[in-house]
């Protein structure tokens, strides 16, 4: 049996559109006040936005999947996401119906997992290639074991991290789409390859937004560590906290920058 069921679905016209889903929660009045929108970040750690609300003030638009806010700074052209679940089928509809509603740069912020010995918690990765681990990405694009970041989106995104002194490290992420199932055999054997981090989203939506000519980009703050062959959660969770709240502060800030 081929994977997917269908080996040139990728090639084929669907059943469902984003726009038609938007369309379907606009008739039933569930859907937010959006026009104008052209960014959004989709925040995979919930609370950031009422945490740094000092910081970025923002104005909640209501439920997109999940909640929306608006950030004040940017007058409703860029949007935050959070709280929407987690894993590629999940990513990737909610990018389908932002792009169905005039997106055309998104960035997803998660915590995830380092196969590196030398990547600490609170690192902050910058993805510019995922694996396709997942089921997602291969009913969007033909077969193939990796899908790049959009390079323009991802320089925009390093130098907000380094402009705030950030030394984020680029490279490729793991995306799986069984947690529990991540094995040592595949750990030894993408930590020689040079592979990151491991998270569940990132080449869903790397393939939704090449499908949809649309700019997708991943931040990745480490948190646990399977760099040992052993799972293990990080003693303090302070790093990681700080590490999120720098790359979701530059997540927005290059998000907000007029698109070339």
């Amino acid at each position: 049996m081929t994977y997917p069921l269908f080996p040139e679905k990728h090639r084929l016209p669907s059943l469902l559109t984003g726009q038609a889903m938007v369309a379907y929660r606009r008739r039933l009045g569930r859907l937010p006040d959006l026009r104008g929108l052209e960014a959004a970040l989709l925040c995979l750690h919930r609370g950031l936005p009422e945490r740094l609300r000092w910081k970025v003030r923002y104005r909640k638009a209501g439920r997109l999947v999940g909640d929306v806010y608006l950030p004040r700074r940017w007058q409703g052209r860029v949007a935050v996401l959070t709280d929407f679940g987690v894993g590629a089928p999940t990513i990737a509809g909610l990018a389908e119906e932002l792009i169905a509603l005039g997106v055309r740069r998104l960035v997803s912020l998660a915590w995830g997992g380092t196969l590196q010995p030398h990547l600490q918690p609170g690192a902050i990765v910058l993805c510019r290639a995922a694996l396709r681990d997942e089921g997602t990405s291969h009913h969007y694009l033909p077969p193939g074991r990796v899908v790049a970041a959009d390079r323009g989106l991802a320089e925009r995104l390093r130098q907000a991290l380094t402009q705030r002194g950030a030394a984020p490290l680029a490279g490729t992420t793991w995306t799986t789409a069984a947690p529990y199932r991540e094995t040592a055999e595949e750990v030894r054997t993408l930590q020689a390859e040079g592979v990151l981090t491991v998270e569940m989203e990132a080449a869903a939506l790397f393939a939704v937004a090449q499908t949809r000519d649309a700019a997708a980009a991943a931040l990745v703050v480490v948190g646990d560590s399977l760099a040992g062959g052993t799972w293990k959660a990080p003693q303090d969770i302070r790093p990681v906290e700080r590490g999120l709240e720098t790359a979701y502060l530059a997540a927005l800030e290059a998000l907000g920058e007029e698109a070339p």
